[in-house]
């Protein structure tokens, strides 16, 4: 009661909720008394509600985009006895001609409420709960979970402050926005008998009351919740958990739970009396990467089942206490609670996990016949604490990164974990280091407590951690507004009386602090730190020691830079910096003291070289790299030659810029094309993947090359006049939208040599117009402006493309009967049925394909063409597709066409045709989605 009343002193707007929810759990009846604080310096003639339940009332909604955005679509397919929405609102018993289904209501006042001021709102009102598939709140078989749901005041409204982010941020999108923090509440329900109700407020008889700095949650089912009390240094702490704990899982919860608790309490001063641990919050703030590996009937634990509980839980009840310790407004902020949850892991794992590995014990339990292969990668020696580095690495070598201070709702989901979580955090823990762990965290408990209930100002936090570091941390008043390729470079050393005297030079224009770490003969290690000034220009700093045999800057990737490669010099060896070669046989972590070449057997297969044997050495490893190179020699069984091909291509990724990749690049290869007979294929190539918005699924890209072609003739094929050498020039434009729901494509390509000209343009448009269940559309354009072709070999294909510029995968090149030859292809005129050989004037075609039930879709295809000297034909045919792996490996199945019932045709079977697409890249794309 005691806490309950200092809430209410405290607080700028307290609640009082008295609700009943009907036996069916899906509605609430809601009365309602809000006492409302103007806290702004001009009087209110109105006072905003937020409505937030309103985002479930449709497919439309903010919610529902993002929810598309995240590849989800529950939301968008639901019925409406799954959505969610307000009614029967009165106000002071009277209702209002006001738009129920807006996520923000303005409820006029009768007088004018000057600066200070209070007043009070007297609401009722139904609320009808959505499922709780879509977002985790809502209604379920056995229960309910309250949040977001019942009116509140908006805490951060304000005229001034919301015109610029109303845009983004007070709509409903399940980020966990803070809706009303700093409030106190009192909320008493009247539940169906059988069913209990845990809160994340004090419980007190039938009420549940206290006030918060996050927002009140319910959750309703028929219990009893699991409870675990926990001592601190600072008081009690019931951690309630909402689902249920296998037994050993809470037997070491119960021990780890305490030390979990004081430590955030030691460090960061933060304590809570009661924590609510919903499931939907457990999945969101589990540990990531500490999950056990599992392959087919394999399984490989990194750690052990205590291990991943106590990682598991520190993040989850850290994030907890950050999360009702202080009010920020998360859209613009989101970086603040992020990193310091980040912050405090990274000390905790320092603490209690100072030699494990970053893939734990994985190097020990992987074994092959007794060898173990990844003891000798580098991410076998890398350790847990040094991912929050590695992570910020991989994202911005594909040059997918956010600035830190992007706002949370236009954030990717990868980059919200790589950015706002770990490159935040390790940021946090840079400064951390350099002013001493102690005194920062006697900063952040200092100004935490005398923020206590008050929105914390981002701004005025960094202006006083600045002073707080002495200004070392100054940097980040700019560094978190910018997309940075910061990077330290350890130019050289020269050795003098007092030590080592170290040359480094850094690409900004602000100062800041560098760790230089020097380790002896011995592997002893010593650290020393020093501010550098602004500007772009090299410093010099002082080792004061004798003996160094290695010198290292920010060691561990303990600063989020773009290149770790010039971050180290060994002071002897005649060759001690050179970068050595390193063999490998999986894919690794690059070394940043190596040059690393990957070598990886391969075994393909065509009709001409029969089985190729053969292995690919090449420069790729799991990062991105601006340089790559590939050289993949092959044996064909076949004909007992050695084919094979190589690459090499230079990625340009400017920050800021109008693209977000260049690449230019130079690529040959040599394979049998025909019995006995080869070809090879010289390049020259350029693209450029215009730059995005990250949440998007828009692509687009330009692509330019030139293809040079040489090819072994039969004498026939000579005496026919065939082509031997050709060369090609190729300018084209793409454009996808790979969204849920609506996938958009589009395509123009120009092509040339000395006898042809010819352009063509291709769209797709694929719907899901239920649930599983899609139709696509694609159309097809291609005329020749110039054709002086000696055959049909550059001709646009009807129902069989011709494959002259070796670019398509297939099985069988030059195949004209048999199983390779039924090969097909989705391009050009798109047809199934062989209706047409191929065009050399123009062709107009279109293909529809519909889904109807389980794995079957139908398929129709229609075209007009013209040939030279002969007028337009119109085709068309259709038939079945059995779809065994979606757009991968499917098969058509032709009934009716031009040619007539082809059932009733001659060798039917061989009418049978297949897709099949060995592109596991766009394999692995597929899967990312949703993500970057």
């Amino acid at each position: 009661m005691l806490f309950g009343c200092l809430g209410y002193i405290k607080a700028q707007h307290s609640v009082r909720i008295d609700a009943t929810v009907h036996p069916d759990l899906r509605t609430v009846k809601v009365s309602q008394q809000i006492e409302y604080t103007n806290t702004l310096e001009q009087p209110l003639e109105q006072i905003r509600l937020l409505n937030w339940i309103a985002a479930y009332r449709n497919e439309v909604t903010s919610l529902a985009k993002r929810k598309i955005e995240d590849r989800e679509k529950a939301l968008y397919f639901a019925g409406g006895e799954k959505l969610g929405y307000l009614s029967e609102l009165l106000v002071e018993g009277t209702p209002l001609e006001i738009d129920l289904n807006e996520e923000r209501l303005d409820i006029p006042l009768q007088t004018s409420l000057s600066p200070g001021a209070r007043t009070t709102l007297s609401l009722s009102y139904t609320l009808t709960l959505p499922s709780a598939e879509f977002t985790g709140y809502g209604y379920t078989e056995h229960g309910a979970h309250l949040k977001y749901f019942f009116l509140t005041p908006d805490a951060f409204f304000s005229p001034e402050e919301r015109a610029a982010t109303d845009n983004y941020s007070r709509t409903y999108k399940d980020t966990e926005e803070t809706q009303s923090g700093g409030a106190a509440w009192d909320i008493t329900l009247e539940l169906p008998a059988g069913f209990v109700a845990e809160s994340n407020l004090v419980r007190s008889g039938e009420r549940f009351q206290g006030l918060l700095r996050e927002d009140p949650e319910i959750i309703i089912g028929h219990g009893p919740f699991t409870t675990l009390s926990v001592e601190t240094g600072k008081g009690p702490t019931d951690v309630v958990f909402s689902y249920p704990l296998p037994t050993e899982e809470l037997s070491t919860l119960s021990m780890l739970a305490p030390i979990h608790l004081n430590f955030v309490a030691n460090r960061l001063g933060l304590y809570s009396p009661k924590l609510l641990i919903s499931e939907k919050f457990r999945k969101k703030e589990e540990f990531f990467g500490n999950d056990d590996i599992k392959f087919w009937k394999f399984k490989f634990q990194m750690f052990s089942d205590s291990e991943k509980t106590d990682m598991d839980y520190f993040s989850i009840l850290s994030k907890k206490v950050i999360n009702q310790g202080l009010i920020t407004e998360k859209a613009p902020n989101h970086w603040l609670k992020n990193g310091l949850k980040t912050y405090l892991e990274m000390q905790y794992l320092k603490t209690y996990y100072p030699k494990a590995g970053l893939i734990g014990d994985l190097p020990q339990q992987a074994s092959i016949f007794g060898i173990r292969p990844l003891k000798y990668l580098t991410v076998s020696r890398l350790k847990l604490t040094e991912r929050y580095g590695l992570a910020y690495q991989y994202i911005m070598n594909q040059n997918l990164d956010q600035k830190i201070a992007t706002p949370f709702p236009v954030l990717s989901n990868f980059n919200d974990m790589a950015i706002s979580h770990f490159q935040m955090g390790s940021l946090f823990n840079y400064i951390a280091e350099k002013m001493g762990p102690e005194t920062f965290e006697l900063y952040v408990r200092s100004y935490l407590k005398d923020h206590s209930l008050e929105k914390i100002d981002a701004g005025d936090f960094l202006d006083r951690l600045s002073i707080a570091s002495q200004y070392s941390s100054d940097f980040l008043q700019t560094h978190l507004f910018e997309e940075n390729r910061l990077n330290f470079n350890l130019k050289k050393y020269r050795k003098t009386d007092e030590g080592y005297l170290v040359k480094i030079f850094k690409n900004t224009e602000y100062g800041i602090p560098l760790k230089i770490t020097s380790e002896d003969s011995e592997g002893k290690t010593s650290a020393f730190w020093y501010d550098t000034h602004d500007g772009r220009h090299s410093g010099e700093y002082l080792i004061p020691k004798e003996d160094v045999r290695k010198i290292q800057l920010n060691d561990g990737y303990l600063f989020p830079e773009s290149n770790y490669r010039d971050n180290y010099l060994y002071t002897k060896g005649l060759f001690s910096n050179t970068k050595k070669i390193r063999l490998k046989l999986l894919k690794d972590i690059p070394d940043p003291e190596y040059n690393e070449i990957y070598i990886s057997p391969k075994l393909n297969f065509n009709a001409y070289d029969k089985v190729q044997l053969g292995m690919t050495l090449q420069n790729k490893s799991l990062f991105e790299q601006n340089f790559l190179y590939s050289i993949s020699p092959y044996y064909s069984t076949g004909p007992g030659k050695f084919t094979g091909s190589a690459s090499a291509s230079y990625a340009f990724r400017p920050v800021d810029a109008f693209f977000r990749t260049l690449q230019i690049g130079a690529s040959g290869s040599t394979f049998h094309y025909d019995k006995d007979l080869t070809y090879k294929k010289l390049s020259l190539s350029s693209s450029l993947n215009f730059s995005k918005v990250l949440r998007s699924e828009i692509n687009r890209s330009l692509y330019f090359s030139y293809s040079h072609f040489e090819k072994d003739l039969t004498p026939e094929m000579v005496q026919n006049n065939e082509y031997d050498k050709y060369g090609l020039w190729n300018l084209g434009y793409g454009y996808v939208d790979s969204k849920m729901i609506h996938e958009i494509s589009f395509g123009a390509n120009y092509q040339m040599m000395h006898d042809f000209q010819k352009l063509s343009v291709e769209g797709s448009y694929r719907y899901e117009y239920a649930e599983n269940k899609k139709i696509a559309l694609r159309l097809f354009a291609g005329t020749f402006f110039k054709n002086n072709t000696r055959n049909d070999l550059f001709d646009f294909g009807v129902s069989r493309v011709s494959n002259y510029a070796f670019s398509y995968n297939l099985l069988g090149q030059s195949a004209t009967e048999g199983i390779l030859s039924q090969q097909y292809v989705p391009a050009e005129g798109g047809f199934k049925s062989h209706v047409g050989s191929s065009v050399d004037k123009w062709i107009v075609s279109t293909n529809l394909d519909a889904h109807v039930w389980k794995m079957f879709n139908i398929y129709a295809d229609a075209g007009v063409f013209q040939n030279r000297d002969t007028r337009a034909a119109f085709i068309w045919d259709s038939g079945v597709k059995l779809k065994l792996i979606p757009d991968f490996l499917e098969i058509y199945f032709p009934v009716q066409s031009s040619l007539g019932f082809e059932p009733s045709l001659d060798d039917y079977s061989k009418r049978i045709r297949y897709t099949l697409n060995l592109n596991f890249g766009a394999l692995i794309n597929h899967f990312r989605r949703g993500w970057f």
